[in-house]
């Protein structure tokens, strides 16, 4: 075994300057290539380690990469949850370590199976990769933020999102990232061999085009909220007044389709608001041409609570959609860890969990599929909602409050995962969002209308429902991730046997 291309003193900071440095593509989605480029430069640093140095690079580059991507969550636990900053800053740094795990693993199978052939080795790579990413977006109720795949929703390879979804994207990624770092050489033979595959990879779908597997339905005219609440006044009672009387204001006002307030826009249960005034929501839009899609929490002591939308429209009774994938310590507490919540002041945090398939939420004959917050990082869960045909959404609406993680780069993150989600769903999405972005969203991932973030304002639009179904879809609906993993498992244990073999 060779070693290192860097002092050994060096290789581990190397690896996790990489790992950070690729969140800019999270961000800025026209640096596409520079995810691509760290993770080359990753496999071209554990090509020449040990088995236990491979996986301590991946430890590093994976929790720089996380912990970069998600630094945002020192916010929510430090400012608003008042946990003390060493605390909230020592949670941060865990949860990417403890991720990381996965990178870590994968790696050092890859150096311990390689074969020193570049073309089985990319293979290889990949498939572990994918596996890594497969893991920590599953096991343990998932966390698949700044997920491979995101960093290319813009890019070339935002193509693929119809047939293989963001992992694999992820996976092709760093297939087309490995092979050119992994050659023997820098002949001429091996760039030529290094650099046409991924070339191909990459502007093979989008030269061709990615057709459209979906087809138009009808078209409504929304009203999307963005109340700008401010965290740390949006549970205090002596402002939970103002926020309130200005959503029912602004829900009152809306004139189209259909209205959608974001996530606990209205922060009182029901029985909670002052006496007339749900009722008068329910009757108000129970009557007019209007139908409203309003984030509110639900429920009673006795029977638990959940964090959900409620929908009002003419002709069909009360609407109720209860969030499915809850946040781990911000929306149940994880087995074990109750004594970690008790130190945080965070509202709400122990709700109950909807169903995996709801029913859509129906205006004007367009299928309304809510879902909640980072529900939409989940897109196989989505998909499940699509394997009965005649029940299966025409149009996606995501509520969310960004407003636990301040101004920061949370809000872009969650703007570029919606926008995959369309691109693998071929739906378009609506974004009612607290803080931002509150935007409606194209079957083709495109932006058609938006308000800047961090501004109170009513957003007017108009959507095109979508109906039939990707290659995604009928895959992840009858089979979830799967056939990505198996996919990726055989290819690894294929090459096993061949590093055992004679």
């Amino acid at each position: 075994m060779s070693r290192s291309p860097w002092p050994w003193w060096l290789d581990l900071p190397a690896a996790a300057a990489l790992g950070a440095l690729q969140t800019l593509a999270y961000v800025h989605t026209e640096a596409w290539w520079l995810q691509l480029a760290c993770v080359g430069a990753l496999a071209w640093q554990v090509r020449r380690v040990a088995p236990g140095r491979a996986a301590l690079l991946g430890v590093a580059y994976g929790t720089a990469w996380v912990a970069a991507g998600t630094w945002w969550l020192f916010i929510s636990m430090h400012r608003y949850g008042g946990l003390p900053a060493w605390m909230a800053a020592t949670a941060v740094l865990a949860l990417a370590a403890v991720l990381s795990l996965y990178l870590g693993l994968a790696l050092a199978v890859f150096v311990r199976w390689r074969r020193a052939r570049p073309l089985g080795d990319a293979l290889l790579f990949a498939a572990l990769w994918l596996l890594a990413e497969l893991a920590r977006g599953v096991l343990f109720t998932g966390f698949p933020w700044v997920a491979a795949g995101y960093a290319h929703v813009d890019g070339p390879l935002g193509a693929w999102a119809p047939w293989v979804g963001v992992y694999g994207i992820g996976a092709v990624a760093a297939f087309a990232a490995a092979l050119p770092a992994l050659q023997p050489d820098r002949s001429a033979a091996s760039l030529l061999r290094g650099v046409a595959l991924p070339l191909l990879l990459l502007t093979g779908p989008a030269l061709v085009g990615v057709p459209d597997f979906t087809r138009p339905t009808g078209t409504l005219s929304v009203t999307l909220l963005q109340g700008n609440i401010p965290q740390d006044e949006k549970f205090e009672s002596t402002q939970q007044a103002a926020a309130l009387q200005w959503h029912v204001g602004a829900l009152g006002a809306a004139q189209g389709d259909l209205v959608v307030a974001p996530e606990t826009a209205i922060p009182f249960l029901p029985q909670q608001m002052p006496d007339g005034l749900w009722d008068g929501l329910r009757t108000r839009f129970a009557q007019g041409p209007t139908a409203a899609l309003i984030g509110v929490p639900l429920g009673s002591e006795a029977e638990g609570y959940t964090n959900s939308a409620a929908g009002f429209a003419a002709g069909q009774p009360p609407y109720r959609y209860d969030k499915h994938h809850l946040v781990p310590f911000g929306e149940f507490i994880p087995y074990a860890f109750k004594w970690f919540t008790q130190l945080m002041n965070i509202p709400l945090g122990d709700f109950n969990r909807g169903p995996l398939v709801a029913a859509p939420f129906v205006v004007k004959g367009e299928r309304i599929a809510p879902n909640i917050c980072y529900e939409d990082l989940f897109g196989e869960e989505l998909a499940a909602r699509f394997a009965v045909p005649a029940s299966a959404p025409t149009i996606l609406a995501n509520l969310s409050n960004i407003g636990w993680f301040g101004q920061t780069i949370a809000v872009d993150q969650h703007l570029q995962i919606s926008r995959l989600r369309s691109l693998e769903l071929q739906r378009p999405m609506l974004r009612a969002t607290n803080t931002g972005a509150t935007v409606v969203i194209d079957h083709r991932g495109q932006i058609r209308h938006g308000l800047a973030p961090h501004t109170r304002g009513v957003l007017e639009g108009r959507v095109q429902g979508r109906e039939g179904n990707t290659p995604f879809v009928d895959w992840a609906s009858r089979f979830g991730l799967w056939p990505l993993g198996l996919v990726a498992l055989a290819t690894v244990l294929l090459s096993a046997r061949r590093r055992a073999g004679p």
